[in-house]
């Protein structure tokens, strides 16, 4: 049966009836609801006039029951129960779900999971979701805590913070490009390995005076095996910054030219409103890294 809402009297006279009735006092009902002893005792007359009998009558320096206050406060003691324990169940479920982040595959694989490890020293009791998508996923939808995106930051509905620069490079491995500077026109000549249907890499190549479509190029269906196949000297390719840290800095691969340009960027996307205690911790920390 569906609830008719129009009959209910306010929440906020039937929590002040309630408590009243379970501690027998106007006073003690106050404190525990953080109001004053005249606020309470007005939201019990209001409901008794609301309802049109009487639920209390003073006694001493408490209160008693009518019968129909004795019924009434049944009643609502079995369903403010119920309330409390589905209250309870949600907090316990949503304490121990584990913090649920949406970002790109190559993303988590070249510039997260190398940190995870310092974030797990630091909060080992705190456990992480990884949900690699392209795409651009429904936080709410899909009961992500956040998400970490690539673009210009200025997505509508969700509150955005810089995490780290997503500046395009193009680099190669030592064998395949020596130490020497690399010129435009050299890199004309030279095989690629391009990922397909990414708008910003083409962008960026045709910036630079290269067209696409005329490089001596291997077509990868993704930005994560094109780097992996970069990584083995296929070719030269087009990549962020963030993404091939560990490659320069342990010699796999070597920089030959960066864009200048500030965005895109990498941001920590996150709905407005209160978070977990374990998100907040994970966003305290993925802030540190930036």
């Amino acid at each position: 049966m569906a609830t008719d809402w129009r009959s209910i009297p306010s929440l906020t006279a039937l929590r002040a009836f309630a408590a009243t009735a379970e501690l027998r006092n106007f006073s003690q009902a106050a404190r525990v609801l953080n109001v004053t002893h005249a606020a309470v005792a007005q939201q019990v007359r209001a409901l008794e006039e609301q309802l049109g009998r009487p639920l209390v009558q003073r006694e001493g320096r408490g209160v008693s029951l009518t019968v129909d206050g004795e019924q009434l406060a049944l009643a609502l003691g079995e369903g403010f129960g119920a309330i409390q324990r589905g209250l309870e169940a949600l907090r316990a479920g949503e304490a121990d779900r584990p913090v649920r982040i949406t970002l790109t595959a190559t993303f988590a694989a070249q510039w997260l999971m190398p940190r995870l490890k310092d974030f797990w020293q630091q909060q080992p009791d705190i456990g992480l979701s990884l949900h690699p998508d392209s795409k651009v996923v429904d936080l709410h939808r899909e009961r992500m805590d956040l998400a970490i995106r690539y673009g210009n930051g200025d997505w509508p509905g969700v509150e955005t913070q810089y995490l780290t620069s997503a500046r395009l490079v193009v680099a190669g491995t030592p064998a395949l490009i020596g130490n020497r500077d690399v010129t435009v026109a050299e890199m004309a000549e030279m095989d690629w390995v391009l990922a397909r249907n990414w708008p910003e890499q083409d962008a960026y190549l045709r910036q630079l005076g290269l067209d696409p479509e005329a490089l001596s190029s291997t077509d990868i269906s993704s930005e994560e095996l094109a780097l992996a196949a970069a990584r083995q000297g296929l070719g030269l390719v087009v990549e962020s910054v963030a993404l091939i840290e560990s490659d320069v800095a342990e010699g796999r691969l070597r920089i030959v030219h960066e864009s200048r340009e500030k965005l895109p960027a990498y941001f920590i996307v996150t709905l407005p409103g209160p978070r977990r205690a374990a998100a907040r911790e994970f966003l305290k920390w993925l802030k540190s890294q930036s």
